[in-house]
């Protein structure tokens, strides 16, 4: 594991590890870019098989971070934080110890809710540090973003259908929705008022027939995912799935949801996706809703102005797939061009103004 090797290589500008072995806390911060402002991301916990796993995930995810801050023109960098452990035992003291962990840094890192924590979690880490968004009303904190991360896909969705079939509308289309935590249950129950037929799969049986229930649909197993003939498949669990081994087996023309590094290795796995003829929704520009709220709450404003700006996801997305393909690019190449570009532009405009 060459840490400093891999920040290099990712452009990182800071990695921080934590450990407490008396409340169990392993953690790694990793600040990826606050050009743009303080790196904002969220809290994973999650029981990577190892540390250099861990470090892979938290790298990619911070970048992500930076460019998803930049593509929906917020004044926030990315960071992002993993806590290596059993999502199925938690406790006030661990939270609160990494919440010590992200006061240390001083306001360089603002954590947030992700993959296995919630806004309790957030509650107790707030007892620790102010550097924390999504807490429950007591800490003045707006709750749950997942609504608004899925409200974004939503429309993301919408666009790479007008772009792919030449209308938004998603009434009878299929959509297949791998993971059904917050984001994907959410998704599932927009898709549903406005008429799709839906298809879901998780490890866990429990979430897919609360989902089911809630909302209609067919429940299938596992792998299946990858081959079934549907016209989007929505990743909304982990990443690195979309790979040279599930490519093959692809027969939907979209892909498109809330995951986070949704490819596995971005450029050629883009490149094979392009050659296939399947249109691919950014990951980090159509799940940007969450860090929308965040940054609204952060600016104090109301619930609804994150909704209407993360329904402008369309927009963007659309405007993306449709440059890479002027260009000739793939649509991450197109995502990242745009967001590297306001990067640089804030970057020289700083540079400018300290002389």
């Amino acid at each position: 594991m060459n840490a400093f090797k891999q920040m290099a290589e990712m452009g990182h500008e800071q990695v921080a590890f934590f450990r407490n072995d008396d409340v169990g806390l392993r953690a790694i911060i990793a600040i990826h870019n606050t050009t743009l402002g303080p790196g904002l991301g969220g809290c994973r916990l999650y029981p990577y098989a190892s540390e250099a796993d861990a470090l892979r995930d938290v790298l990619r995810l911070s970048r992500g971070m930076t460019y998803k801050a930049s593509i929906a023109g917020l004044d926030l960098g990315g960071g992002k934080a993993v806590i290596i452990g059993d999502p199925g035992i938690k406790s006030e003291a661990l939270f609160r110890a990494f919440g010590q962990a992200v006061q240390s840094l001083g306001g360089r890192y603002i954590t947030a809710e992700d993959m296995n924590t919630n806004v309790e979690d957030m509650n107790n880490i707030h007892r620790e540090t102010d550097f924390v968004t999504g807490g429950g009303q007591a800490t003045g904190g707006s709750g749950d973003p997942s609504p608004v991360t899925a409200w974004g896909v939503f429309h993301g969705i919408r666009a790479t259908l007008e772009v792919v079939f030449g209308s938004p509308d998603v009434r009878g289309r299929k959509v297949a929705i791998q993971g059904c935590g917050n984001v994907g249950r959410y998704l599932a129950g927009y898709l549903a008022e406005a008429g799709a037929s839906l298809y879901y799969t998780d490890i866990n049986g429990a979430r897919v027939q609360r989902v089911i229930d809630q909302h209609g649909g067919v429940a299938i197993e596992g792998d299946e995912f990858y081959g079934l003939d549907v016209d989007v498949l929505a990743p909304c669990a982990v990443g690195g799935i979309i790979n040279k081994h599930t490519i093959p087996l692809l027969k939907a023309p979209i892909i498109c949801g809330g995951a986070n590094n949704i490819l596995n290795d971005e450029v050629p796995d883009g490149e094979a996706l392009a050659e296939k003829g399947v249109t691919y929704g950014p990951d980090y520009v159509v799940n940007a809703g969450g860090l929308i709220n965040v940054y609204s709450e952060l600016k104090g404003y109301p619930r609804a102005k994150a909704m209407d700006d993360a329904a402008n996801i369309f927009n963007t997305t659309k405007s993306i797939i449709n440059k890479a393909k002027s260009e000739g690019i793939t649509t991450i190449e197109a995502a990242n061009h745009l967001a590297e570009a306001r990067i640089n532009a804030v970057a020289k405009l700083r540079s400018f103004h300290l002389g």
